[in-house]
Parts: structure tokens; C-alpha cells; sequence
């Protein structure tokens, strides 16, 4: 068998032979055979097919050390390589979409700041309202209520509490979003930068009262909550969310989740590991990947706008619904109540009578036009 020149086999597997030596250091592309004299690097023709999958895994955006995995199991397992390949390409399209959706804001958000360009959303849209209701129940297995709901003119909140000291961790975060509502941050409506930087100073003293309750005990990271929260101005809604309580939109009759679970089995699912249906039987379902806790640094929470329809119905919730009622159950539900305090005493007698295995907290709010 021949052994091909650096040169010739750059050219024939279209990697460049700087690359290629590149390639041969980190251990992802060795020769085939080196010249002891001369140092040259000879490889063989049966490496093109692996030198081809890397400049095609390089051109996706592949990591290289990522890459020599995939290359390493495609050559035990080629359906394995091909299911790594799917996850990175999931997890790729998810990032690309958060960072679309930042785009569009900025985009949004510069171009109010024109004076040449058409009034600001903040000055043009007419004002809307909302009318709510809040309900948390203990469920029929656990002793205690570890969940926090909060429904106010401005103001929606869900919590999740966990560890010893859960349910005063949860009450304090969204206590200290509460601020927001008795300071008044809502009550006119506010450019959406200010609104967001609110939001997100919220969040970060939530955090910190999170940390004060766990203390310095043996365990604080176990403390902690989950955090839900829709800020009302105006039209719209800055909604700020960590964790795997959820955040529906129903809109001309589709319920919309608008939330996304950082669990680890939804990121299992976002990187093509798992289907959704196998995520909803995991025995790890509930293992959060980001929370507010009392141990480490502090998580980051999503944080973004929605612009609000007079029709539209929002629904907070814990896992404590949405892990125990199917999907069409729910948007049954919410889309046929007449108000939010018949909807959210519903949604809480639906969860306990699939068994009730854990506190439930709903908070509803429909948005609409303003009385004359």
C-alpha cells in the first residue's frame, strides 16, 4: 500500500496540511507513518474517510476535542457517532435561537431609540390590564407546602421551594420580586431596557436571599427554589424564569409553553437524547440543572419580553402540575374556564386527582381592555 505525501492527502481530504499537523498534536489525526529521517508525514489512503469527517464536523462548528469522539466511536458505532452528531446540531439550533431572540430585542429595542423612526412601542401601544388569581395547594402526599403563588396588579409569581429549608427559600424570592410591584416599577409603562435591568436586579437580590436563608450549613447547595415571575407594564410582560416551574401563553385557542425546563433530561432532550415522551417517564425528570440555591455562584435566570393581545391568558405553574397533568388536560382547562379564580382551583383539582404527589401552585391572568 502507498502512503501519501502531507501535500497529497491535504489535497485529497481538503484539510490543509497545517491542519493537519494540528491535527496529528492533539491526537485526532495521527499518520500514518513518519519519516525518521526526513520527519516527513506519510499517510495512508484508508485514513481519507476520518480525515473527511473531521473537515466536515470543523465546518458545522464542532469542537475538536468533540470531534475526536465522534470520529473515535463512528469507527466502533457509526449510529452512535450519528446520534452525537444530532445532539450537537440540537443543542446548536437551541443556542442560535436564544440568541436570535436577543437579536430581535436589541434590534427592537435600538431602533426606538431613533427619533426619525415611527413612534416607540412604549408610546404608541395602548395600555392593557390583567385580572388574576393565585392558588397553592399541599397536595395529598407531601406533610408541607413548599411552594410559593403570587398574583398582583403587576406582579405573577410561581416558586418551587426544595431542601430543609424550601419553602421559606421560595417565599423569599419571590418576596423580593414584590418589591417591584409595592415600589411602583409597573404602574406606568417603562422602556424596556429599564424594565428588564429591574427585573434582573430583582432576580439577583432574590438570589441573595436564597443564600441568606440556606446559611452555612452542611449542605446550602440542596436549598434553593425555583423562580417563575411575569412583571406587567403596560402591554407587555418581562418574564424572568430559572428552574422547571413553567410559564404558559394561551392565544386563539393554542396553549404555548414559553418557558424552557433547565432539568436534565430536557437538555437530554434538546441535545437528541431522548424524546419528549421518554423524558416524561425519566426517573431523573426533576433534577434541575439551574436553580437559585445556597451553595455557589448564582445561577443565571432567562429573562425577556413578551408583547401582550387583549384575549390572551397566561398560566404559571409548578412542576407539581405540569409533571403530573397531561399537556391536553391543562390547555383543556385553561382554555375553557370563564375567569382565572375558577381555572386555577381546576388546575389544582386536576393535579391532585392524578394522586397529588406533590404541592401545586397555579397562578392565572387574563389580559384585557381597560374599563372606561
Amino acid at each position: 500500500m502507498s502512503l501519501l505525501t502531507i501535500g497529497a492527502f491535504a489535497k485529497a481530504s481538503r484539510l490543509s496540511p497545517k491542519a493537519l499537523r494540528l491535527y496529528d498534536e492533539l491526537g485526532l489525526l495521527a499518520p500514518a507513518r513518519v519519516d525518521p529521517v526526513t520527519g516527513y508525514r506519510l499517510y495512508a489512503p484508508g485514513q481519507l474517510e476520518r480525515a473527511r469527517l473531521v473537515a466536515w464536523l470543523r465546518r458545522l462548528g464542532m469542537p475538536l476535542a468533540r470531534i475526536r469522539e465522534v470520529c473515535d466511536l463512528g469507527e466502533r458505532d457509526a449510529a452512535a457517532a450519528a446520534r452525537e452528531v444530532r445532539a450537537f446540531w440540537a443543542r446548536v439550533e437551541a443556542e442560535t435561537a436564544a440568541r436570535r431572540d436577543l437579536a430581535a430585542f436589541l434590534i427592537d429595542h435600538l431602533t426606538w431609540k431613533d427619533p426619525l423612526m415611527s413612534p416607540t412601542f412604549e408610546q404608541a401601544a395602548e395600555p392593557l390590564e390583567i385580572r388574576y388569581a393565585a392558588l397553592s395547594d399541599t397536595g395529598l402526599v407531601r406533610e408541607s407546602n413548599q411552594d410559593t403563588a403570587y398574583a398582583g396588579p403587576r406582579l405573577l409569581a410561581v416558586a418551587d421551594g426544595f431542601g430543609a429549608a424550601g419553602a421559606p427559600a421560595g417565599a423569599a424570592a419571590v418576596r423580593e420580586l414584590r418589591r417591584l410591584d409595592a415600589e411602583g416599577v409597573g404602574t406606568a409603562v417603562v422602556p424596556a431596557g429599564e424594565l428588564l435591568n429591574a427585573l434582573e436586579e430583582a432576580v439577583e437580590q432574590a438570589g441573595r436571599a436564597v443564600r441568606d436563608i440556606a446559611g452555612s450549613g452542611p449542605a446550602p447547595h440542596e436549598v434553593g427554589t425555583t423562580l417563575t415571575a411575569m412583571l406587567w407594564t403596560g402591554s407587555r410582560l418581562a418574564l424572568v424564569h430559572i428552574g422547571d416551574s413553567r410559564a404558559y401563553l394561551l392565544r386563539d385557542g393554542e396553549l404555548f409553553q414559553i418557558t424552557h425546563d433547565h432539568t436534565l433530561v430536557q437538555s437530554m432532550v434538546d441535545e437528541g437524547r431522548l424524546s419528549p415522551e421518554e423524558a416524561a417517564s425519566h426517573p431523573q425528570r426533576s433534577l434541575l440543572l439551574r436553580a437559585l440555591t445556597g451553595g455557589g455562584d448564582a445561577a443565571t435566570a432567562d429573562i425577556r419580553l413578551h408583547d401582550a393581545r387583549p384575549g390572551d391568558r397566561y398560566l404559571l405553574c409548578s412542576d407539581g402540575l405540569s409533571a403530573v397533568v397531561p399537556a391536553e388536560d391543562v390547555r383543556r382547562v385553561v382554555g375553557s374556564a370563564p375567569d382565572p379564580e375558577r381555572a386555577v382551583r381546576e388546575l389544582v383539582a386536576l393535579a391532585n386527582r392524578a394522586g397529588g404527589p406533590d404541592n401545586v401552585s397555579c397562578v392565572v391572568a387574563d389580559v384585557v381592555e381597560p374599563e372606561d
